[in-house]
Order: structure tokens, then C-alpha cells, then sequence
């Protein structure tokens, strides 16, 4: 066994009613303290009182607002669409929707959630069929003040949950066991790009058999995230692109990505630059991972990252992989990567290569650390325990 020296350049499975749930209170966005909207700590799923509710009996869905029926059918999407519908146009306050039952919604199709909205879904949607486009159970576009807290979700949507252009957003407690499509995208796609989402938290969730990734954002300033849970995905676990000032707590990924350059956690498209500078402002607890593709992989200008600590092993492709990035330390606290691919610092041509990269605090068995090609500066190892590891750097 040999030992660097310095100077060397879980799972949720609740249901609605019986889950444990982290809350975060606040996330700091532009040196600002903003409320993020009322936790589902406090109440199952449906606890409480609701403005209206959509309720399954028999085959008949009853959509109700008060003492008003705003539907009665056998279509679970339509049921939803009218008690949403039936919230107060115009509203400058949260109003809240009910579903209580479980049924089909095509994957042609979506449920579109409006501004100031509280949703609850007290069942489980399948998805069923075809579709194309950004169709999704639960979509919204160009909105604010919404809060998803509780969605169980089965079948092969194009996305599970689509917000663009949605700021203030909240996703608590999310179970989707997929047989194909993506989980969750937040994405800034909606109009001129350049100006982001901001204020979104994601509680719990948890993601099997997507053929896409996880979750995944795209364009997003403030982002706190508890913990992802990814089995069996194609792409990534959780993917962050250009997005900024996010706190992650857990990502846990098992076969994620299998025989792709996809990793349990990814960073892409210039994520985490502010300006033209990379300060530290991703900040991720832990990264865990099992086979799969790439445990950590960082790409085409991004950084900013300190991922405090790591648990990957037998990794297919890469257990790192640092690919044109800068100010990435991995790992603030403690770390083990055991077996598959090699941890590397490589580079492509058309970016200028990585910068301020530290592996460190690391016990690493059976797999070699790599800095190759020799381009960049100022990264370092330090702290690391090599077992059967070799160490090539520049």
C-alpha cells in the first residue's frame, strides 16, 4: 500500500402517508433568504383541508370545489385538469388540490398546474401509451408558486414532471418506478435563456427504470436538493447543466447509466460558472454509487463544485471523470472509490483545460488516478491511500 503525499501537482419507499420527509426551510439566493413554501413535514399526503379534490369511486371520478362539481367521468386527467381549473383565476395566493384515487393518463397528454398552486396526489398515476413533444403528467410552463408534494408515478412518459420556465417551485415527495422516458426536468427553455429560473427545492426523490436521466436541470440560479435516488436509470442519477448556487444533499445510484459516458452525478454545459469565474457554489454531501456508467463525471466548462464525500465503486466507465472543468474538489470530507474505471483529469481541444481540480481525503482500491493529457495547472492530490492504484500526474 502506498500513500500520496501533499504537493503533488438512500432509499424512499414511503407512501403518501407514511413518508419521512426533510424539510429545508429557506435557500440563499442572490445573498437573500427565500422562502421555499410550506413543508409536507407536517402533513401526510391529503391531511388537512383543500379547496378542491378530485376522487375516484368505483370508475367515477368526481371533481368537486366546495359544493360546486366541476366534473364527473371515468378520466383521471380530466378529473385533475377541472379541479385545478376550478382554483380562483387570478389568485396572489396558494390554493390547493386533492387527488384521491389511482388511474391512467396518457403519455400523449398532461396535467397542467397553475400559478400559486399546492398539489397533492394521494394515488398513483400510470402513464399508458405514446406520446411526443414535452408532454407529462405534471407539467408548467412559465409559472411560479407551485408546489408538487406528494406524486407517485408508474409507466414510460416522455417526462414524469416537467416545469420550464417555473420559479419558486417545490417537489416534495416524488416515487416514480418507470419502465422508460425521464423523471424530473426544470429547465429555462421557455423563452430567452439567458435569464434563469430561480427558487426551487426538491425534497425526495426517488427514480427507477427511466431510459433518460433522473432528474435533470437546465438553467436554474438556487436549487436546493435533499436527496435523489436513482436505480436501474439510463442516463444520469442527477444531472445539473448550467445551473448555479445549488445545495445537494444525497445522490444514490445504483446501475445508473450502464454502459454509457452517463455518471450517478453529472455536471454539464458550464454549470456552476458565475460570470466568467467558478466560484465554490455547488455543494453536494454525497455522491454514492454502484456499477453502472461514471460515478462523477464534470464536462464542458463546468466547476465551482466541493463534493464533500464519496462512496463509488465498480464503476463500468470512468469512477471520475474531470473533463475541461475548474475549482472541483473532491472530496471535502472523506471518500472510498473501489474498482471500475480509472478517476481522470482529461481534456478536450475546444475548451481550455482543467483548473483547481483537488483529489483529496480518498482511500482508493483497484482503480488508477490519471491526469492525462498534460494540459492545465494547479491541480492537486493530497491525502489520498492508493491500494493496488497507480498514480499518473503531470
Amino acid at each position: 500500500m502506498t500513500s500520496t503525499t501533499k504537493g503533488l501537482p438512500g432509499r424512499w419507499a414511503g407512501r403518501c402517508r407514511r413518508a419521512a420527509v426533510m424539510t429545508v426551510a429557506v435557500t440563499l439566493i442572490a445573498g437573500a433568504a427565500v422562502g421555499l413554501g410550506s413543508s409536507p413535514a407536517s402533513a401526510a399526503c391529503g391531511d388537512g383541508s383543500f379547496n378542491a379534490d378530485a376522487t375516484l369511486s368505483g370508475s367515477t371520478w368526481t371533481s368537486r370545489n366546495g359544493s360546486r362539481t366541476v366534473y364527473t367521468g371515468s378520466d383521471m386527467r380530466a378529473a385533475v385538469q377541472a379541479a385545478l381549473d376550478s382554483l380562483t383565476a387570478g389568485r396572489t395566493s396558494k390554493q390547493s388540490v386533492v387527488v384521491r384515487g389511482s388511474g391512467t393518463v396518457s403519455a400523449g397528454s398532461r396535467i397542467s398546474v397553475p400559478s400559486q398552486t399546492i398539489l397533492d396526489v394521494c394515488g398513483t398515476i400510470t402513464v399508458s401509451g405514446s406520446g411526443s413533444g414535452d408532454q407529462a403528467p405534471i407539467y408548467s410552463r412559465g409559472t411560479s408558486n407551485i408546489e408538487v408534494r406528494y406524486l407517485t408515478l408508474r409507466g414510460a412518459p416522455l417526462y414524469g414532471i416537467f416545469m420550464r420556465n417555473v420559479n419558486n417551485l417545490v417537489l416534495g415527495q416524488i416515487n416514480m418506478q418507470l419502465t422508460g422516458g425521464l423523471g424530473v426536468r426544470i429547465d429555462n427553455h421557455g423563452g430567452d435563456r439567458a435569464v434563469k429560473v430561480r427558487n426551487i427545492r426538491i425534497d425526495n426523490v426517488y427514480v427507477s427504470g427511466a431510459t433518460s436521466q433522473g432528474v435533470e436541470t437546465y438553467g436554474v440560479d438556487g436549487i436546493t436538493v435533499g436527496t435523489v435516488t436513482a436505480r436501474n436509470v439510463g442516463n444520469s442519477g442527477l444531472l445539473l447543466n448550467d445551473t448555479i448556487n445549488a445545495t445537494v444533499g444525497t445522490v444514490d445510484a445504483e446501475n445508473t447509466g450502464t454502459g454509457t459516458g452517463y455518471a450517478a452525478f453529472r455536471m454539464a454545459n458550464r454549470n456552476g460558472r458565475v460570470g466568467s469565474s467558478y466560484p465554490a457554489n455547488i455543494r453536494v454531501g454525497t455522491v454514492r454509487a454502484r456499477g453502472g456508467g461514471r460515478g462523477i463525471f464534470c464536462v464542458s466548462e463546468s466547476g465551482g463544485a466541493v463534493i464533500d464525500r464519496v462512496d463509488i465503486a465498480n464503476t463500468g466507465n470512468n469512477s471520475v471523470l474531470i473533463e475541461n472543468c475548474y475549482n472541483v474538489t473532491l472530496a471535502g470530507a472523506s471518500g472510498t472509490i473501489s474498482g471500475g474505471g480509472e478517476m481522470r483529469i482529461a481534456a478536450r481541444t475546444e475548451f481550455p483545460p482543467s483548473s483547481g481540480i483537488r483529489f483529496q481525503n480518498l482511500t482508493v482500491s483497484n482503480t488508477n488516478i490519471r491526469w492525462s493529457p498534460c494540459t492545465g495547472s494547479n491541480n492537486t492530490v493530497s491525502n489520498v491511500t492508493r491500494s493496488n492504484s497507480t498514480l499518473t500526474w503531470c
